[in-house]
């Protein structure tokens, strides 16, 4: 068990470090990865850990492992983008505002309409944690870190309130997202008065049961942040 334990630990740490390297373009896509045998070195694993390390990367859809043809880098199109580790690996270190446009454009295409089955749908329990979540953000104002936690459980609480299974499962997308992007889009609007406002009018009309206004308080919310990341690149030259 020891050992198995062992490998399992290798091959899961050879998934971050080698699936991360892919990510970051490290690797061009379509070309081939060093033999098993070179990987085994290169990381200072067993032929074990390198199978399953293939396997998990596989998965995802960075790679292709095929008898006679080695191990291939795919091409970003087939890239899982919804897994939470690709999406984690991407946006480390100093992330591609670009990638943060690209996830406000999915977010301002599903949040909305969420919002709107939350006022049509959500259970007690459902609205009272969106309220908890945003009476945490008040009070951890002078917290960044707590805020944005409360910041980030407030719109996975709207998800779950929706009632809807497809939403929900948007749920580990969205929380690793929303944790760089919410750091940057609130350091731009560097008002946290207006961020506790915004979101309490997306609160409210769910919790009187207006959809359209849940989902146009959730659609300028959105919107406003998208707005920030798109001055960024017209200032880097990137728009």
């Amino acid at each position: 068990m020891a050992v198995l334990e062992r490998n399992n630990n290798l091959s899961q740490r050879m998934t971050q470090q080698l699936g991360r390297a892919i990510v970051c373009g490290d690797y061009q896509q379509g070309e081939s990865l060093p033999t098993e045998a070179e990987l085994c070195e290169e990381f200072g694993v067993s032929r074990t850990a390198v199978r399953e390390a293939v396997k998990m990367l596989s998965a995802k859809g960075l790679i292709s492992s095929r008898p006679r043809q080695g191990i291939r880098i795919m091409s970003e199109e087939e890239w899982n983008i919804f897994d939470s580790d690709l999406l984690k690996w991407s946006l480390e270190g100093n992330p591609s505002m670009k990638v943060l446009k690209e996830f406000l454009q999915m977010r301002i295409a599903i949040e909305p309409e969420a919002a709107a089955l939350a006022a049509r749908f959500a259970r007690p329990e459902r609205k009272q944690a969106i309220g908890d979540a945003l009476e945490r953000m008040r009070v951890a104002q002078d917290n960044s870190e707590n805020e944005l936690e409360a910041d980030i459980d407030f719109h996975i609480s709207i998800l779950y309130a929706s009632e809807n299974r497809f939403y929900i499962r948007m749920r580990d997308f969205t929380r690793t997202a929303l944790n760089v992007s919410i750091r940057h889009t609130n350091v731009i609007k560097a008002n946290p008065d207006g961020v506790i406002e915004d979101h309490a009018k997306v609160y409210h009309a769910i919790c009187s049961g207006n959809a359209e206004r849940a989902k146009n308080a959730m659609f300028l919310l959105i919107d406003e942040a998208l707005g920030f990341i798109e001055q960024e690149l017209d200032k880097a030259g990137q728009s």
